[in-house]
């Protein structure tokens, strides 16, 4: 976790992405931003940009560096064995979390687990406005998701 908050993969800005998104969590202060370059329906880059916490920035980190190639069906996949992850439920056998299980122990601070997911809730919402046809959605913040 650390050598993701330390050296966070992603920074690198995208030319002209298909998609951008801000997230926000207003409780403790968290920022991202995420770009995303699509090439037939699958991620062809991503560029994350936080500022908070380590968990936050750590989590986004990882999104980034395991989400390119994979569909928008992947995307939702991994995001809900995430949030599994994160509320100690049980994984589907056939996901494979890399170093997201790393944050696993998130789940005893409940108040963090928001941290967590910012970045992939501001991801899920700037792929939804991208399949409305909108390249700018409404700035999420993670607590208008449900936990």
């Amino acid at each position: 976790m650390l050598d993701h908050y330390r050296a966070p993969r992603g920074k690198k800005l995208l030319a002209a992405p298909d998609v951008e998104n801000q997230g926000m969590n207003p409780v403790c202060g968290d920022e991202v931003k995420v770009a995303v370059k699509l090439d037939g329906g699958r991620i062809a880059g991503i560029s994350i940009m936080s500022r908070g916490c380590a968990i936050s920035v750590a989590s986004g980190s990882m999104l980034a560096e395991m989400l390119v190639g994979k569909s928008r069906q992947d995307v939702e996949r991994l995001q809900g064995a995430f949030r599994a992850l994160l509320h100690g439920e049980k994984l589907p056998a056939d996901v494979d979390l890399g170093d997201l299980e790393a944050l696993e122990g998130v789940k005893k601070l409940p108040v963090r687990v928001k941290c967590a997911l910012l970045p992939w809730m501001t991801l899920g919402d700037a792929l939804k406005a991208w399949e409305r046809g909108s390249n700018n959605p409404a700035a999420p913040s993670t607590t208008e998701h449900e936990e």
